[in-house]
């Protein structure tokens, strides 16, 4: 693409992502640092009701195990009946109820609903008291465990409640040990997995992609990383959050279809003193990459140089942004620093013909 097609491409992600348009969809439990509502998305039933599922995180490190705190307490799942205008408690799991094959969570993160064909899928990536293997364990912090997807499956999303996990990614690798953050959406007639993996030593993180034919179960790692990590600003962070296809309009018609891909990205993992980085474990910023569906899983990235999506609050964080297609319009939801430095997530209604307008401009 020219430089004017990926010009109008950003300007599509900041129509959707409108840190100033934003409005709190749902608060964390304290207003304060390290407690933040997200890190999953919203997915429309057969009924048109809109479920919304994310995490209630509260104060804690990862990189030093639970004594720090509990983190990742629970995974709350909310209805909507008004279009996501509002939207109201269903129910939530707690880190007892997501226990998979005997292994004890630990920590709860990144989830993402999937209502397909299927039934009603809830992907859920959780820390679990496991081991590191063998030859990297020396590096293992005490009272920290190893992340991994699992899967609850019900024919309604009501059903939920009383779904048991099912293991469907793990890894033993060390250099990709840690995989967590699913994001799944049918591509082509097959459904595909997005996610991201880090390293024994949570030095980086990378996005990865994955198959199933027989849905929820049998996925099949297909790519480690689908996108090398950036030269500036994401050259430590490259998450995919969301995909979403996008209109053959404007600059796009005729063409084959593609789709918008965001992610989060940090300049380094941990925050060392002496100036922010741009980002950083917990607080990253985003960005934005596109691909056309047929390539798939090869995507290019748009934010080179900068990120696109900064909160003007706080840390300047602004991550796990969802995109759900909802009649005339986009709900987009996200988590955005604020002035102390929580994270609740906010949304942003998005009218289908702002996308089509910037697509044209």
């Amino acid at each position: 693409m020219d430089a004017s097609d990926r010009e109008r491409l950003m300007r599509v992600g900041r129509v959707l992502v409108d840190q100033g348009r934003a409005r709190e969809l749902v608060e964390p439990r304290l207003r304060e640092q390290g407690f933040w509502f997200g890190g999953g998305n919203v997915a429309r039933a057969p009924d048109g009701a809109l479920w919304l599922v994310g995490r209630y995180r509260n104060g804690g490190d990862a990189r030093v195990g639970v004594e720090a705190g509990p983190r990742g307490a629970e995974l709350a799942v909310f209805r909507s009946g008004d279009g996501g205008l509002t939207f109201k408690p269903a129910f939530s799991f707690l880190k007892k109820d997501l226990t998979c094959e005997g292994e004890e969570v630990v920590s709860i993160e990144g989830a993402c609903l999937y209502i397909g064909e299927c039934g009603v899928e809830l992907y859920v990536s959780s820390e679990k008291a496991r081991p590191y293997p063998q030859r990297v364990r020396s590096s293992q912090k005490s009272g920290t465990g190893v992340w991994s997807i699992d899967v609850l499956s019900a024919p309604t999303a009501e059903g939920l409640r009383r779904a048991r996990a099912q293991s469907v990614l793990r890894s033993e690798e060390p250099a990709r040990l840690h995989v967590k953050d699913p994001v799944v959406f049918n591509l082509g007639g097959r459904r595909t997995m997005l996610f991201c993996s880090h390293p024994y030593c949570w030095s980086s993180t990378n996005t990865g992609c994955a198959v199933t034919d027989s849905p929820p179960g049998g996925w099949q790692v297909r790519k480690w990383s689908v996108l090398e990590r950036g030269p500036a600003w994401d050259v430590a962070v490259f998450r995919v959050t969301a995909r979403l296809a996008l209109p053959q309009v404007g600059v796009l018609a005729g063409q084959a279809p593609a789709s918008l891909y965001f992610y989060d990205g940090a300049e380094c993992i941990h925050d060392h003193g002496g100036g922010r980085p741009r980002g950083y474990s917990c607080e990253e910023i985003g960005g934005l990459a596109v691909g056309r569906d047929g390539a798939f899983p090869r995507i290019e990235r748009l934010s080179v140089e900068a990120p696109l999506f900064v909160s003007p609050h706080g840390t300047g964080c602004s991550r796990y942004v969802s995109v759900l297609e909802a009649g005339d319009h986009y709900l987009v939801t996200w988590q955005q620093s604020q002035p102390d430095k929580s994270q609740p997530l906010v949304a942003n209604r998005v009218p289908k013909k702002e996308v089509e307008a910037a697509l044209s401009a």
